[in-house]
């Protein structure tokens, strides 16, 4: 079978195949330069959606609404675009083995595809249970969710075990979202961490306990401390008890497991340099091996505004990042520089009625501030951190686009704290006069 030949080739079908796509038709592309080549069976979408809106027993999120680049406000791209724009949308594809030294991708039909410019976009994978031998884990209603595929098997269950009960594993963003969303639902159901509060990586205990005072407020039931050991299953193979390690057995119709993820680096093993469990690029996002660039989950690149590398799972840094190595590729073509990459951390969710957004490093000494009484009805509370005397973070829930905005700026800007009870007694306001 002779290989199919791109200029450009997009490895990948998440947010960053999607926006990496449309900067290279703002950029200018000649028809059949560009390929994406993606495993799912659909074009590149705004993945936050799948544990938001898809779930929602009214007027939930469907395909084609939430195609890239809708989730930034932009044009939402349908696979009639790609056909438009002249780029070959190639789904349904698996790449099994990557040669970067002959520029070669190989499906796992046996397609070659080769390329003169690659842009690595492979994401995440979510952590199985199954991969640590969890006794019991392969039973059915057992969900994982990083997929459209794995939102339509979940939305299948909730519908099929209407006021069942439900068991989430896992604390953190997945847990959280999903959490409110299968309550929506009117299911029972029981959340279950090994953590002393939920979110850690990025929650204070002060933060932390306002969500789990509301979770508990919407009937939801929190279980710290623990981990699922095990799970066992009907004579349908359908899961229907979780095994706590502090010896308790939860009752489970659905059981959704949010315990992190990893990123799709294997394919490129041994034949890139790697960092902090990323393939490592520079602020242009080009890797140790020319002509090959790596974004989103799946880059570790230099944060400026710390002098230091990291790698960051979030669809804003997957879209900017996107972005940012196109018009590189780009303009080293015309022999043109562009500035680096200066991103500012930010991460955001949305649960029930709630909305938080944060900016910067969560580092350093803390202040709380504002209303963060789980009862209140519109509350609105914050946090700064706060390292050698500098606002380096700030966490806003219930904030008015303004105000998200105020909290941006503080985090970037990092200005001077002359004192945290001032700090604590300006709160809000602090930001606003940045």
């Amino acid at each position: 079978m002779a290989a199919k030949n791109f200029k450009y080739v997009i490895l990948g079908g998440g947010v960053s195949a999607g926006y990496a796509a449309r900067e290279f038709a703002k950029q200018g592309l000649k028809p059949g330069e560009l390929a994406v080549i993606s495993k799912e069976a659909v074009a590149p979408y705004e993945r936050p959606a799948l544990s938001k809106a898809y779930l929602f027993p009214e007027s939930p999120a469907r395909l084609p609404g939430f195609h890239v680049c809708v989730g930034s406000g932009g044009e939402r791209l349908l696979p009639e675009w790609y056909k438009e724009k002249g780029i070959e949308l190639i789904l349904s594809t698996e790449i099994v083995k990557v040669d970067l030294a002959e520029k070669t991708l190989v499906s796992g039909t046996g397609e070659s595809f080769k390329y003169q410019t690659l842009v690595i976009a492979t994401g995440s994978t979510v952590i199985r249970l199954t991969d640590f031998g969890v006794k019991g884990a392969e039973a059915k209603n057992i969900f994982y969710l990083r997929e459209i595929d794995d939102a339509d098997k979940l939305n299948e269950a909730i519908k099929s075990k209407k006021n069942g009960k439900a068991v989430i594993v896992g604390g953190g963003y997945i847990g959280l979202e999903l959490g409110a969303a299968l309550r929506i639902n009117n299911l029972d159901v029981k959340m279950v961490y090994p953590e002393p509060w939920c979110m850690p990586r990025l929650f204070t205990s002060g933060i932390a306990a306002f969500y789990e005072g509301h979770y508990a407020n919407k009937g939801i039931k929190i279980i710290k401390g623990t981990v699922a050991v095990g799970f066992t299953a009907n004579s349908d193979g359908e899961v229907k008890e979780v095994h706590l390690k502090d010896g308790t057995v939860l009752e489970a119709d659905i059981v959704v497991v949010g315990v992190g993820g990893r990123p799709l680096t294997t394919l490129f093993k041994g034949q890139v340099e790697e960092e902090k469990g990323g393939i490592k690029t520079d602020a242009f996002f080009k890797t140790s091996v020319p002509d090959v660039y790596a974004v989103g989950d799946v880059a570790t690149f230099p944060l400026k505004l710390y002098n230091e590398i990291r790698r960051v799972e979030h669809v804003d840094h997957a879209r900017k990042s996107a972005e940012q190595a196109v018009k590189a590729i780009k303009a080293s073509e015309e022999g043109k520089t562009i500035e680096e990459y200066d991103y500012l951390p930010f991460f955001y969710s949305r649960s029930f009625d709630l909305s938080w957004q944060f900016y910067g490093d969560n580092v350093g000494e803390t202040v709380l501030f504002g209303d963060n009484n789980p009862t209140s009805p519109k509350p609105k509370f914050g946090t700064y951190w706060i390292k050698d005397g500098k606002v380096v973070g700030a966490f806003l829930e219930g904030g008015s686009p303004e105000e998200n905005q105020a909290i941006a700026k503080v985090a970037k800007v990092q200005p001077p704290v002359a004192s945290l009870d001032q700090l604590a007694k300006e709160g809000l306001s602090f930001a606003s006069k940045i």
